[in-house]
């Protein structure tokens, strides 16, 4: 039999489980923008624990990440952080029942999804987008 037909696919469900769509897309985006900003999180705290190894050894790691390639990292946890926070107020709104529509029989494509959840989640996406774009000019032009 068929894994997808299962429901075992395991990790490969994130990104496919049989039908796409943008919110499949954006479901795998989700998950994929939080392990990244859980990773930041705990090279952080390893950073930021080498305080309390003396000034040497905090200097000797901040010297170490100063380099070009964590700028850009840095850069990435805020794209991540954009999109992750924006997607899932996105989410929220879901989950208390703001984008839903009455219940009624489900009936393919969704209509309610279609004319109430892909408008929000488009507008979603492009503040997500002006949001980076924002971050971008402040990173690489202002240089902050």
């Amino acid at each position: 039999m068929n894994r997808a037909r299962t429901g075992r696919l395991g990790i490969l469900g994130w990104a496919y489980a049989g039908r796409f769509g943008v919110e499949r897309y954006a479901y795998l985006l989700h998950r994929i923008t939080g392990l990244g900003i859980l990773a930041y999180f705990l090279l952080h705290v390893f950073v930021t624990s080498s305080r309390a190894l003396g000034q040497g050894a905090w200097e000797s790691v901040m010297g170490f990440l100063n380099k070009p390639v964590f700028r850009f990292g840095e850069f990435l946890v805020y794209v991540a952080f954009a999109y992750h926070a924006l997607n899932g107020v996105r989410l929220i709104l879901g989950e208390l029942g703001f984008t839903l529509g009455r219940p009624g029989r489900p009936v393919y494509p969704y209509p309610v999804a279609h004319r109430r959840q892909r408008p929000l989640f488009l507008a979603l996406m492009i503040l997500s987008a002006a949001l980076i774009v924002a971050g971008g000019w402040d990173f690489f032009v202002l240089g902050h």
